[in-house]
């Protein structure tokens, strides 16, 4: 996925909070001659559904680390202590965590021992099972993008710089529109000068208007007037792109918080999605636990799976905060973003 570079500039101190649309900002139409109606993509998006199945040589390295090492320990017949070590060993490296692990061994060892597995297949078969177990298949994972109550579904993006939040707000535009959804965009980002320029790109691309204010405007008040012109519009959801946040700064986290209360003064926040960096381990968890304490987190992005040998932060997000991993990025297409499927991301590690 691609990189956004560190706002620069002080910390800015967001207006106070007004029920009022700002005159500052505006909207940016794709190529049609009705602002309302919805454009055709101006490039053909890939269908959003199996995505993660098109693009699963993209795991190759977590399958080196995760998946062959297991298949390798388990599949070598009856295990002594040293190598049920060895397999824990192996789930640690690829970044599960402590609990995780300690639940996956325990679920081998015993279903191991009462099954009488003895072949490689046996092996491959019982870990699909608990590694599958262990991601939570009945976790509800599809984004809520549907309008209700004669209002469109506000999605708010949020995350830190560097993870690709704006490009994958972008990217959730299109597999949106796969799906058949009308989306508009909000571009609440007003501190990185490019970041607004660059989700409109995405939004013509992807046939959605973009609501977006001058550089340094309140991100409260775009991302009120995006809601606003959505349910005009009467769009399915409006995604909102907000600034990326520096999880230690204490005053663009209250910006944060802000924004989402300015929004819900005229239609609920149905999904908070926080974009993840995948190569970052630990450090995306602890990011993760701060934005927990100031919105409501609904779903995780994990972005740069294909390029980390630790595939097991999946397994580690979500057990540590609670929420589902909905989306993860594999690439840096515009339709590398996938929906998350935990039998198809297991069946990636083991083929």
């Amino acid at each position: 996925m691609l990189d956004e570079p560190v706002a620069a500039g002080p910390q800015a101190t967001a207006p106070p909070e007004a029920d009022t649309a700002s005159p500052d900002t505006e909207v940016v139409a794709p190529p049609t001659g009705d602002t309302v109606a919805p454009a055709a993509p101006t490039e053909e998006i890939a269908p959003a559904e199996g995505r993660l199945e098109r693009l699963r040589g993209r795991l190759g390295r977590s399958r080196s680390t995760l998946g062959q090492g297991l298949l390798g320990l388990l599949g070598a017949g009856d295990l002594d202590e040293d190598s049920w070590e060895e397999v824990e060993d192996t789930l640690l490296l690829a970044d599960l965590g402590s609990a995780t692990t300690q639940q996956v061994v325990a679920k081998l060892r015993e279903r191991i021992a009462s099954r009488g597995v003895r072949t490689p297949d046996q092996a491959r078969e019982l870990l699909r099972e608990v590694l599958v177990e262990e991601l939570g298949p009945q976790m509800e994972r599809s984004v809520r993008a549907l309008s209700h109550d004669g209002r469109p579904a506000v999605v708010l993006v949020a995350g830190v710089n560097g993870t690709g939040k704006t490009t994958t707000t972008g990217k959730l535009a299109r597999v949106l529109v796969a799906d058949g959804f009308v989306v508009l965009l909000g571009a609440a980002d007003t501190f990185r000068a490019a970041a607004a320029e660059q989700l409109a790109t995405w939004g013509e691309r992807a046939g959605a208007e973009t609501v977006r204010g001058r550089e340094g405007a309140d991100p409260a008040s775009v991302a009120f007037d995006a809601v606003k012109r959505g349910t005009e519009s009467g769009v399915d959801a409006v995604l909102l792109d907000t600034a990326g946040r520096l999880h230690t700064k204490t005053g663009l986290m209250d910006e944060l918080g802000k924004v989402k209360r300015v929004v819900e003064r005229q239609a609920e926040v149905d999904e908070v999605l926080l974009v993840l960096d995948a190569t970052t381990g630990q450090n995306g968890l602890t990011q993760a636990r701060v934005f927990g304490e100031v919105v409501d987190v609904t779903g995780v992005v994990l972005t740069k799976l294909d390029g980390t040998a630790k595939g097991g932060i999946v397994f580690q997000v979500q057990r540590e905060l609670g929420v589902p991993v909905k989306l993860v990025g594999l690439g840096e297409g515009p339709d590398d973003l996938a929906p998350f499927e935990p039998e198809a991301f297991v069946d990636a590690l083991l083929r």
